[in-house]
């Protein structure tokens, strides 16, 4: 791609960045309508759980390890506010969750934070070889989550089962293209 056919769909420099932090986000609160409608209904530890499986597999997939982004000061930038706004969205649906987790085990409430740093934490492990290890890196750090939050591993089993097979059936759904008009 040429510099004049990037500039002809951004308009700066902070908008390519911009779009790029995007890619970090989009795909996992575009997960969360699936989430939601799940059948039966998850419970918030089970969507939590999936949630965070889901954002570590993407932030570990990508190409580049943008999230690793985050982490740099200058992009507290005010021109890069759509992305660092829908951050937030996803960093508060984690905290909803883990709130509604730690009501029922009685864990402080500064700990309801947690579990959406424990998912960003993985970009410092994303130069990990590719491999099993790696791909099971989100299902740990998923587990984690629901850990730090006062759940005991006992239906640990079943949560990761929960997990995969919501993210299979978001992954079929996402793959599947609308009819188109009659």
């Amino acid at each position: 791609m040429r510099q004049a056919s990037l500039y002809h769909h951004f308009k700066t420099k902070d908008d390519i960045l911009c779009a790029l932090l995007e890619q970090t986000v989009a795909p996992t609160l575009g997960f969360v309508p699936s989430l939601l409608s799940a059948e039966p209904a998850l419970t918030a530890a089970e969507h939590l759980h999936a949630l965070a499986a889901f954002d570590g597999a993407q932030l570990m997939s990508g190409r580049w390890n943008l999230g690793a982004l985050y982490l740099l000061p200058e992009l507290r930038d005010a021109k890069l506010q759509p992305f660092w706004s829908e951050r937030e969205r996803l960093r508060l649906h984690y905290l909803d969750l883990s709130l509604a987790v730690v009501n029922r085990t009685g864990i402080p409430m500064p700990a309801a934070d947690l579990p959406f740093r424990l998912v960003e934490s993985l970009v410092n492990m994303w130069s990990m070889p590719a491999g099993p290890q790696r791909a099971e890196l989100p299902f740990h750090v998923a587990d984690a989550c629901v850990r730090v939050l006062g759940l005991s591993d006992d239906a640990a089993a079943d949560r990761r089962e929960r997990s995969h097979h919501e993210i299979d059936r978001h992954s079929r759904g996402a793959c599947r293209v609308p009819p188109g008009p009659a």
